[in-house]
């Protein structure tokens, strides 16, 4: 019934973005070319720099490959039509086009959360046992984690899909965003919408509750291991390779918890639209930086492949 409603006329979606700017435009559509750019260039690079040197095939970067490609599919599941909005006058989008989006969205999101709680995991296993390391994180156990990570996005995804689904809607409905978020679809809709609110409230504390646990657990265990340790080189060491990862987890978990506290009504809209594009736009440009800033490594690996070109 709810799909015959949502056929039987023509329904669409508006994504208002930043249009209440239009002096601005310009100036935006150029600032998230350049970010969008940045983001491609930096995770792109960084699988690219993990890929051609053989001292960084290790867990830790294995992990770190698989966050650049879900921070590059994140950041081109929204950016491209987040430019397009800023410079054509038809803001419209279909049903499914917007449902499709979403899904992408959502699961790069959660496929996030599960890669940064596994990363943590990884620096305690290294830390806390550096004897075992390379036995407990084989090559079988990361391949495992990251297609429970990938299966974790997934599922999720598909139930938060499926409770949008259920909505019905009419006529012309208005997002007062520039992506296809939750929210925005949930508020748009003329049916009952408890039963979504219900999953999204469920699923969404199960979801950063059950990898901030995880998050925390492991650099607690970190933090007593270290402080054990009698050597200051060796407390500096075990804490600067957990230093871009405890960032990464710092921005990404801030900004999510800020954005879904923030309370749906109008005078919060321009608050969340700032809270949205520095989770789908900032953060998956930011990564790749923070991780090769630290990394000598990384760095060392990129001068080569500079002057190779």
């Amino acid at each position: 019934m709810t799909s015959e409603r949502n056929q039987s006329g023509t329904v669409i979606f508006i994504l208002l973005g930043f249009s209440d700017y239009p002096e601005f435009q310009i100036i935006l559509f150029l600032v998230f070319l350049a970010m969008y750019v940045t983001t491609v260039m930096g995770n792109l690079g960084m699988i690219a720099i993990i890929i051609t040197n053989p001292k960084l095939h290790t867990p830790m970067y294995f992990f770190l490959k698989h966050l650049s490609f879900v921070d590059f599919c994140y950041s081109t599941a929204v950016t491209p039509k987040l430019l397009e909005n800023l410079v054509a006058e038809d803001r419209t989008m279909s049903i499914p086009t917007c449902i499709t989006q979403f899904f992408f969205t959502a699961h790069c999101a959660l496929t996030d959360t599960f890669i940064l709680a596994v990363m943590a995991y990884d620096r305690f296993v290294a830390i806390c046992n550096p004897l075992l390391y390379m036995i407990i994180m084989s090559q079988k156990r990361c391949a495992l984690l990251m297609t429970i990570a990938y299966s974790w996005g997934i599922l999720f995804s598909l139930l938060f899909t499926y409770s949008l689904l259920v909505l019905s809607f009419c006529g012309t409905n208005i997002i007062n965003n520039f992506v296809c978020e939750y929210s925005g679809i949930l508020s748009a809709s003329c049916s009952d919408k408890h039963f979504s609110e219900l999953i999204l409230f469920i699923v969404a504390n199960f979801n950063m509750l059950s990898t901030l646990i995880i998050i925390f657990t492991s650099y607690i265990f970190i933090f007593v291991t270290v402080m054990r340790m009698r050597s200051f080189r060796a407390r500096h060491k075990a804490f600067s390779t957990c230093a871009s990862h405890l960032t990464a987890v710092g921005i990404f978990y801030g900004t999510v918890l800020f954005l879904y506290c923030i309370p749906n009504t109008k005078s919060s809209w321009f608050t969340i639209k700032v809270g949205s594009v520095f989770y789908t736009v900032v953060i998956p440009m930011l990564n790749p930086l923070i991780y090769s800033l630290r990394n000598n490594d990384v760095k060392e690996t990129f001068r080569r492949l500079m002057r190779k070109k």
